[in-house]
């Protein structure tokens, strides 16, 4: 980050390079301590606080960079190799995997940082009003981890979907529901808001949600086919178009997380 906030500050400051060093200096040690944390958070690394302190405190080192005559490629590499360092003394080195992640996601949140900074210098001329920006710049971060978290977690739990009804297969997308736990006849329940076109026998199965009860209308399939988790034989499928599924086709059961066959 230290190119750019080089550039913001001394914008927002009009020039003056007493305020623009010691600024400086401050300002990239904290925005350099709020991305090496939200990575922390995010990857959900074990790291302590003083490593983190110690690679941010690198980073707003960085800033000695300004004052040598460097080539435009050559600042580019420069400025790779000390991130990377950064990374190495907050999360250390285990193997090149982990490290390429940390680096990664370490990019990831500096980018939408450093656009959000961008957004200020074209946005705010008043330096007081842009350094009270910068200052909860920590919600910017905050809102991220949530999102990121969110995204993980929808990902974890989506699956591909073969359902086979007789010699018809369907294709759908599954999210595997830890609060479907829905049995009948010692049988997995899964649902979907797809129409039922199916010529199969239909069974009537009685079910009781937070929000009220109801019957489910249900054909018996020869097999679902959890790509990641395994293959699940003699299941029902349920149809109920007022199911929110969030984006997904088929509400895959709970229980098959520990029913893999």
């Amino acid at each position: 980050m230290t190119l750019y906030l080089s550039h913001f500050f001394y914008t927002v400051f009009g020039g003056d390079m007493t305020v623009y060093i010691d600024g400086l200096l401050f300002l990239n040690f904290y925005l350099d301590f709020l991305l090496l944390l939200t990575v922390v958070v995010v990857l959900k690394r074990n790291v302590k606080l003083f490593r983190i302190i110690l690679g941010a405190f690198f980073g707003s080192l960085t800033i000695l960079a300004l004052f040598f005559n460097l080539g435009f490629l050559e600042l580019f590499f420069l400025k790779i190799y000390l991130s990377f360092i950064m990374c190495i003394l907050c999360f250390g080195y285990k193997n090149l995997k982990s490290f390429l992640i940390n680096v990664g996601c370490f990019y990831m949140v500096s980018i939408l940082l450093g656009g959000f900074l961008y957004f200020l210098n074209i946005t705010f001329k008043n330096k007081e009003i842009a350094l009270l920006l910068i200052m909860i710049s920590p919600v910017i971060l905050c809102f991220y981890v949530k999102q990121m978290n969110m995204y993980k977690r929808k990902v974890a739990f989506s699956f591909k979907t073969n359902i086979y009804i007789g010699k018809k297969v369907l294709n759908l997308n599954g999210y595997l529901d830890s609060g479907n736990t829905l049995t009948y006849k010692n049988r997995l329940v899964i649902l979907t808001n797809i129409d039922n076109n199916f010529r199969n026998k239909k069974t009537y199965i009685p079910y009781i949600v937070i929000g009220g009860s109801g019957v489910l209308e249900c054909i018996k399939v020869r097999k679902v086919e959890v790509i990641g988790l395994g293959v699940f034989e003699n299941v029902y499928l349920g149809f109920n178009k007022d199911f929110n599924l969030g984006g997904a086709e088929v509400l895959l059961n709970g229980l098959m997380r520990g029913e893999i066959k």
